[in-house]
């Protein structure tokens, strides 16, 4: 049971389509440790997400159109048992990213609104077992980062047509933390925490209203620390409970390049810079189930509660609560793991003003995502 279901919950936690802050795309999910034996891996998610609204009314009530484009993401793993108490693996994933648009011919507050955020991570973590119950694990993580942000709308006022670009970044950072196990119940509690990785980003700012002007400097962007406990436990024979209940301090997240946060007349001097953004806490709490030797199945429920209605219109939704499910087949050392999410997205009120001021809302959005996981033991 153990074997076979671990690689549902895997993918039901990690693999699943994330909308906190609006960038997120996976949880950098350390489970790849706990496969039996050396494990290789390949995962990949595809999402179609719907987020879509219309200016209040006192700014004519236009449709924004649909503002968050499709995204793919992939991922690869590989994990080495070095001795029966030494293990590690190698993480390559993209945790982070953003593709919104609002269409130009649009909302009136927000035409022409553009973010593009890419990411990827390479993990190296290690795993040392004191006995069958007590084990501890931390490594590092190297992260690349990139940015692309374009301001327009009425909602800007004189920052209309602001553009930022910052370049590629590499930094590093860490993660470190402690599991414990009972093998012959399949219960495993394992608590995790995660630095936050401090981007220095070469940045370049235009505004349109000035023409050629580019201002150039460096701006600091903190991925935010998280704190993420992972649980699971067999309940009845071929029956496994598990889940996760994660942190992120996005508040520490935040842009403002120097440009755009300086004090008139240096400056545009937006005091809120380009991201703002509220912590969260995210839940997921899933059954899988073993059918036959080859088949198993999972469901799992995602839920995070909804913040301020508030929100920055580079991330114009708020919560969320989705429905996983997956299907697992084993053929002596493959294991493929395949997975369905239906995502609601938490209605949101893009603001924008000093103090915040709705600028529209959007209502009814959602998000579909295809998981696909291929593993192989050794």
């Amino acid at each position: 049971m153990k074997k076979t279901l671990t690689g549902a919950a895997a993918l039901l936690i990690s693999a699943s389509p994330i909308f906190a802050a609006g960038i997120e795309r996976s949880t950098q999910s350390i489970g790849i440790l706990f496969e039996e034996g050396n494990y290789a891996e390949f995962n990949a998610q595809i999402t179609r997400p719907k987020v879509d609204g219309n200016d209040l009314a006192i700014y004519g009530g236009s449709s924004t159109g649909n503002v968050a484009e499709n995204f793919n993401v992939v991922g690869l793993g590989y994990k080495h048992q070095f001795t029966p108490q030494l293990s590690g693996a190698i993480i390559v994933e993209h945790p982070y990213g953003a593709d919104i648009s609002y269409p130009a011919l649009g909302s009136v507050m927000f035409g022409g609104t553009e973010a593009n955020v890419e990411s990827a991570h390479i993990s190296g973590i290690l795993r040392y077992k004191f006995n069958e119950a007590v084990g501890v694990h931390g490594g590092v993580r190297f992260s690349k980062a990139s940015g692309d942000i374009t301001l327009k709308g009425m909602a800007y006022g004189g920052a209309s047509g602001y553009r930022a670009r910052l370049d590629n970044s590499t930094k590093a950072g860490w993660l470190a933390g402690m599991s414990w196990e009972r093998p012959d119940i399949a219960a495993r509690v394992a608590l995790t925490y995660y630095s936050e990785i401090k981007h220095e980003f070469d940045t370049t700012e235009t505004l349109a209203a000035l023409g050629p002007f580019a201002y150039r400097s460096t701006t600091e962007v903190k991925t935010p620390s998280q704190i993420a406990l992972d649980f699971q436990t067999g309940v009845a024979a071929d029956t496994l409970v598990f889940g996760q209940i994660r942190r992120v301090f996005w508040s520490d997240f935040r842009v403002d390049p120097e440009f755009f946060t300086a004090d008139q007349p240096s400056g545009l001097g937006v005091t809120d810079g380009l991201v703002n953004l509220e912590d969260s806490t995210t839940f997921t709490l899933g059954v899988g189930r073993k059918f036959t030797e080859q088949w198993s199945g999972s469901a799992a429920i995602t839920y995070e509660p909804k913040g301020d209605d508030l929100v920055s219109p580079l991330a114009p939704t708020n919560g969320r609560v989705g429905l996983t499910l997956a299907g697992i087949y084993t053929q002596d050392n493959w294991k493929i793991t395949t997975g369905i999410n239906y995502m609601k997205l938490g209605d949101a009120s893009p603001e924008t003003g000093t103090p915040d001021t709705a600028r529209a809302n959007m209502t009814d959005n959602h998000a579909v995502s295809l998981g696909l996981r291929i593993g192989y033991q050794f």
